[in-house]
């Protein structure tokens, strides 16, 4: 078996794509949000890989995360993903950080203000921030990226978007903490751009790019039948 784990069984590690001709290999995307699926998805569209969810192959698993970092929570992801499939996997962990605020929400983003309306979580940290001027609104997002290869090993990406929190919710796109995340370039929240703007400029766009080669390096070759 070489180093990424071409000995895994072919039955367990490709999947036939719209013929019996079409082969892809699996990529499991360690995430049971469903926003970040669907902008993976997007990201990962050009990959010759087939992206599954833990659900599409039968996985439940509701991974403890920590309070440290983002990297660390990340490769908590990944790896109890990987362990439960053996496919090529990647898991994130992202979050809205505040300057002004010390660092919060941060690496407790999803978990902050005690609950998992983030309308809720917006309109407290537009309250934190009242009366604030520019200045001292600055904020960005951070995407950690964990790559676990079949054999196990680990490989990290990160990557960080600059903006400032806005005075007021705006748009009805994306989701989290976009309403409320004011980028400067477009002079919108990310919310009211459109996917494209979005993940062009997105930290989790960034780190994904930044992925791509890996990825691309790890994912099996398919031969020709």
């Amino acid at each position: 078996m070489d180093e990424d784990g071409a000995g895994i069984a072919a039955s367990v590690y490709y999947t036939r794509v719209s013929s019996t001709r079409d082969r892809a290999p699996l990529l499991l995307i360690g995430t049971t949000n469903w926003g970040k699926l669907r902008e993976y998805r997007e990201l990962f569209a050009d990959l010759p890989a087939r992206l599954v969810t833990p659900a599409d192959i039968g996985i439940e698993l509701d991974v403890e995360e920590g309070d440290r970092s983002f990297e660390e929570n990340a490769a908590l992801k990944a790896r109890a993903f990987h362990e439960a499939s053996r496919l090529l996997t990647v898991a994130e962990d992202s979050g809205f950080v505040v300057d002004a605020l010390g660092g919060e929400p941060g690496v407790l983003s999803a978990r902050w203000g005690d609950t998992d309306d983030y309308a809720i979580k917006n309109r407290l940290i537009l309250e934190r921030l009242a009366g604030r001027p520019p200045e001292e609104r600055r904020c960005r997002y951070v995407s950690s990226l964990a790559v676990v290869a079949p054999s196990g090993r680990l490989y990290r990406r990160t990557a960080t978007c600059e903006g400032f929190v806005a005075q007021a919710p705006r748009g009805s796109g994306g989701f989290g903490y976009d309403p409320i995340f004011h980028v400067p370039r477009f002079a919108r929240t990310m919310a009211e751009l459109n996917p494209d703007e979005k993940n062009r400029i997105s930290h989790r766009g960034k780190a994904a790019r930044r992925a791509l080669p890996l990825l691309r390096r790890l994912l099996p070759k398919i031969e020709p039948p």
